[in-house]
């Protein structure tokens, strides 16, 4: 008896272990470990915006293709959204075309680093010359400095944060995560989309996820009928006069 007792509770143990690592892992992935982890006084990017009018922000991290882009341009230019791109270096200069256009139609254009690195694992004059690489590829192209960046992978620390705000950067996370770099369907993306937006909500996506733009309409139209409007970052986030929670929500000092 005493046995099956002790076994039992080893099993608890080892599943509660398993489960931790897991979780770990996960928020490794997805960035959200430098908040979960949170410590007084620990710098922390924008994740999404506290308000309570319903507008949300649509973004998408440019560094692979084109593949899908025009569909996805042309599905938010039929549903009269403006959404914001964070583009990495080494994108821009190899279509900046694209990068025109975006502009163009009105859409925010960040930048996503210049060589898409685990900016936290860098020196300073290392992250310094990501960002001022980046800013400067996506100025010649469009003739004018970006103002949001978003780090590769969510990584980020007190470092890179001071470096980026330094250079007129605000840096910019999610709350809400499509998974599209994960292949889900269209019917996936969109029913976890919908599902996890709130007012201020920031989504990601990837312009060349597999099935992003198919998702893209059906998102809008969903999300349009229960009343949000959707704005670029710039006009979602508070410009000055602002306190980041320690959960990265943007709020309005009084």
């Amino acid at each position: 008896m005493l046995k099956k007792v002790f076994s039992k509770k080893i099993i608890r143990i080892v599943c509660l272990i398993v489960v931790f690592i897991l979780l770990c892992i996960a928020l490794s992935i997805t960035g959200g470990e430098q908040v979960f982890f949170y410590k007084k006084n620990k710098k922390v990017p924008i994740y999404y915006v506290k308000r309570e009018d319903k507008r949300i922000s649509i973004s998408f991290d440019c560094a692979w293709g084109t593949d899908y882009t025009d569909s996805l341009l042309e599905t938010m230019e039929s549903c009269n959204v403006r959404c914001t791109f964070f583009m990495v270096e080494f994108w821009v200069k190899k279509h900046p075309d694209y990068v025109a256009k975006i502009h163009q139609k009105g859409h925010d254009v960040g930048t996503h680093s210049s060589t898409h690195p685990y900016m936290s694992k860098l020196s300073k004059d290392a992250v310094m010359r990501e960002l001022q690489s980046s800013i400067s590829a996506i100025e010649t192209v469009i003739g004018e400095k970006p103002t949001l960046f978003r780090a590769p992978y969510g990584d980020y620390n007190d470092q890179l944060l001071d470096c980026a705000s330094e250079l007129g950067l605000k840096t910019i996370q999610w709350d809400v995560d499509s998974l599209d770099w994960k292949d889900l369907s269209s019917k996936e993306i969109e029913t976890r989309v919908v599902k996890k937006v709130k007012s201020g909500s920031i989504v990601l996506f990837h312009n060349q996820g597999l099935h992003t733009h198919q998702a893209l309409e059906n998102i809008i139209k969903s999300l349009v009928n229960q009343g949000y409007t959707f704005v670029p970052i710039s006009e979602l986030v508070y410009k000055d006069n602002y306190t980041i929670a320690s959960d990265g929500g943007q709020m309005k000092n009084l």
